[in-house]
């Protein structure tokens, strides 16, 4: 690869982390390609070169936090052990790192995601590995519970424990729990 090439391909990918810190924080609204430019600290031309189409950067900014989601939860998948807190590993491989701002901060962006086709598009096309990385964890433990209903209870979680105000990380655990072990028979 030439030394242009590599100026090039990094700037474009400090194009593109500009407008995905920029769509988590604000959503689509907020991606200007004058906004991008100024957050990236590039020339507003550097934005167009590389995105003609508004819509394409906003894109590629999803496809990045889709592409950090996934690979933050195949880290934690690949580091489980069998016997490890399988709730806890779950809940730590859906939830990005941090506490409970930087947790509403991504609930608060997905919830409006939807409202944008393309930044919806994009979750779709990433949600694939999240489910095979939530799937491996469930494998390890043993557990018969399809990945996309843990990884539901644990975002219902995060919301109610959002809204009323609890820890969102003990709230998650704690629904995920009874899903995830089963209770032993009672007695006929």
């Amino acid at each position: 690869m030439t030394a242009r090439r590599a100026r090039g391909e990094a700037r474009s990918a400090q194009v593109v982390r500009a407008a995905a810190d920029l769509l988590l924080l604000g959503g689509p609204g907020a991606v200007s390609h004058r906004a991008v430019a100024a957050r990236a600290g590039v020339p507003l031309a550097a934005t167009t070169y590389y995105f003609d189409r508004l819509d394409d950067l906003v894109r590629a900014a999803a496809l990045l936090l889709a592409d950090e989601s996934a690979a933050h939860a195949e880290r934690v998948a690949e580091l489980a052990q069998p016997g490890d807190d399988v709730v806890a590993t779950v809940v730590d491989a859906v939830l990005p790192n941090g506490g409970d701002v930087s947790v509403r901060a991504v609930y608060e962006h997905l919830v409006s995601a939807g409202r944008t086709p393309t930044v919806a598009g994009a979750y779709a096309a990433g949600r694939t590995r999240l489910d095979a990385a939530v799937a491996a964890l469930l494998r390890i433990a043993g557990s018969p519970v399809p990945p996309a209903l843990a990884i539901a209870v644990v975002d219902g979680a995060v919301v109610a424990a959002l809204s009323e105000g609890h820890d969102v990380r003990d709230h998650a655990r704690a629904l995920l729990a009874p899903v995830l072990t089963p209770s032993p028979p009672t007695p006929a």
